[in-house]
């Protein structure tokens, strides 16, 4: 049995509540057990000077963690006056995982900024950054359609993140701080709707795993993804205009 008492295949406790910021275009707060993280997207009729007069937009994003979101406090970094490599690493990652199921040049030019602040971090903070920016995408995008700003929505697919590992030599989905910091190996599964890959990050910690591991640390991925792409499109259906 694992330390939360889940089963191998099971998620903890995901929630997606949308509309928890009044200014901002799309919010989505996700919370998978423990982990918070507060999702804003908001949108500029402006694209980077590197894309003008292209007719195409963008979507980007920014990560970071809140002082208190560990057991211990941790220094601001815009106190430190640069990022770590690890935010930039996250941040382009939830950049790319949301760009794979954009249309760009239905966009228009304009740039859809997704902010990504951990509130509490319990393991997962990337996975459910991405899961919830969607959610927070999708919501900001529907509010231009209503507008009508746009006409189409660029939107051609979900996407959702959710982490599987290695724990007690057995391969589990969805893990908690305990478990990928005790885990043989973990991974980050990036998953579209239609069941494409956007990026799988694994990484054998203590030892190498198998193929037949893998497989089944994919398997897990899919299912949990599954899950997830039915708690965003319930949050989208759900949620009041702005």
């Amino acid at each position: 049995m694992r330390p939360s008492d889940r089963t191998p295949e099971q998620l903890r406790a995901v929630t997606l509540e949308t509309g928890v910021n009044r200014y901002a275009e799309g919010s989505c707060l996700v919370s998978f057990g423990h982990t918070k993280v507060l999702v804003t997207a908001s949108v500029e009729e402006s694209v980077p000077g590197w894309m003008r007069g292209k007719g195409a937009g963008w979507v980007t994003a920014e990560y970071g963690m809140l002082p208190r979101a560990t057991h211990t406090r941790g220094r601001r970094e815009a106190a430190a006056g640069k990022q770590t490599g690890r935010t930039q690493e996250i941040q382009r990652l939830i950049g790319r995982s949301l760009r794979a199921v954009v249309d760009l040049k239905a966009l228009g030019e304009r740039q859809v900024l997704i902010d990504c602040d951990v509130i509490q971090a319990d393991g997962g903070t990337r996975t459910a950054s991405i899961t919830g920016a969607w959610v927070a995408m999708a919501t900001a995008l529907n509010y231009l359609r209503a507008e009508g700003v746009m006409k189409t929505d660029p939107i051609l697919d979900q996407v959702a993140a959710v982490s599987c590992g290695i724990f007690a030599d057995s391969p589990v989905l969805d893990l908690d701080y305990e478990e990928d910091s005790n885990a043989e190996a973990d991974g980050n599964f990036v998953l579209t709707g239609a069941g494409t890959i956007v990026e799988i990050q694994a990484t054998g910690e203590k030892r190498g795993f198998s193929r037949p591991e893998f497989d089944r640390l994919f398997q897990l991925a899919e299912m949990g993804c599954a899950d997830l792409f039915a708690l965003q499109r319930a949050a989208v259906d759900a949620a009041v205009p702005r």
